[in-house]
């Protein structure tokens, strides 16, 4: 038996499918249909309600699978425009089944490209046409044009919510894009500040302390200050104070580094999906700006590719030092469909790792994730 815990985590991603702002009216709809088939004293009533319950159930489980499984897609779509098609032929005087067609063209329109739906719709509305002439309709043409209407409507509201969404996702990710990249400039900018300073401080000020120290050292020399205590606090204080300056100096330039974490938990924030594991050796530093540029878009295409072509929730990422020499290891929990083919976004990736001096190893895990293996100079 399922837990309490399963059972409400089963219910609430059920109720975020039904409550969603375009399934909620298909729901309604379908409802509405529902209701009116009880006035058409259909013959064959058990097939209607088998009809509608298959289209009901089509249209529920297909929230539930991934966009980029088009096949299982296709099929679901399918078997709807079956269910819808025949809950109109059993109903003797046409009502309100093509209602049905209408939830489906919203559907379509919120897939695929305007082309296939306007050809899919069109091939549908023509056997709604034939099936209500075959059923003895009157105006079974005037019906057909009405609903088209309809689909027509609900095609372009999808249409556009789809691209709505596509330029949300498209927006966070430039948003993301920008903000790891402010990270690394940000570092870039204080790397170059710590570096001016440290040289300042050695050139102007440790030149400067040096011929004072020099100075004093000559004053000591002579036999009428020899003596004078003055002298010798002096010399040893500039002393101290330019191994002061030295090891300043020293500091400054032991702490450069770009905080590439930062950098990267920045890039992947916004993503709602996968969510990034990100683990980076305590002897990593990166001074670089190319190198980490490198490793910003190989990690920025290897979140893509996983939310995109394997479905995954989670993308671990580990970056160590191998001598003069970094790894970046890169898997997802996510499966690839069919072989691993390089694609332009893989391929640019290789081209950058290349370009920067490094090697580029993709291969899938036993159990068929994606592995990227990276190495790149220190």
């Amino acid at each position: 038996m399922k837990s309490l815990f399963e059972r409400v985590i089963l219910g609430n991603a059920f109720l975020r499918v039904i409550f969603q702002p375009l399934n909620l009216p298909a729901l309604l709809t379908w409802l509405a249909v529902a209701l009116s088939l009880r006035y058409d004293n259909a013959d064959d009533g058990l097939w209607q309600w088998l009809a509608m319950a298959g289209f009901g159930l089509a249209f529920l489980i297909g929230d539930f699978v991934p966009r980029d499984r088009r096949v299982a897609t296709a099929l679901l779509l399918a078997a709807e425009a079956v269910c819808a098609l025949a809950v109109t032929w059993t109903a003797p005087r046409g009502g309100t089944a093509p209602a049905l067609l209408v939830i489906l063209s919203a559907q379509l329109a919120m897939i695929y490209p305007a082309r296939v739906t306007l050809t899919a719709t069109v091939l549908i509305d023509l056997a709604l046409y034939l099936l209500l002439r075959a059923s003895g309709h009157n105006s079974a043409l005037i019906v057909v044009l009405i609903f088209a209407g309809f689909q027509a409507f609900s095609s372009l509201i999808a249409h556009y919510a789809r691209r709505a969404e596509e330029a949300r996702d498209q927006l966070s990710r430039v948003n993301a894009d920008l903000l790891a990249t402010r990270a690394l400039l940000a570092d870039s900018a204080r790397d170059a500040e710590r570096l001016r300073v440290a040289r300042e401080l050695h050139d102007v000020a440790g030149h400067k302390l040096t011929a004072m120290t020099l100075n004093l050292r000559a004053l000591a020399a002579d036999p009428d200050y020899a003596k004078r205590s003055e002298i010798a606090i002096a010399q040893r204080l500039s002393t101290e104070l330019l191994g002061d300056i030295r090891n300043v100096v020293q500091a400054l330039r032991d702490t450069r580094g770009l905080d590439l974490g930062v950098a990267l938990r920045a890039l992947a924030a916004p993503l709602p999906r996968p969510r990034l594991e990100l683990s980076i050796a305590d002897d990593v530093h990166l001074t670089d700006p190319a190198i980490a540029e490198t490793i910003l878009r190989l990690v920025q295409e290897a979140l893509t590719n996983s939310a995109r072509h394997a479905d995954a929730e989670h993308v671990r990422v580990t970056i160590v030092r191998d001598g003069k020499r970094l790894r970046v290891g890169v898997e997802d929990d996510g499966h690839l469909r069919g072989t691993l083919c390089e694609g332009n976004g893989l391929a640019g990736m290789r081209e950058r790792v290349t370009a920067a001096g490094g090697t580029l190893v993709l291969q899938t895990t036993l159990r068929g994730a994606l592995r990227i293996d990276a190495e790149l100079p220190a």
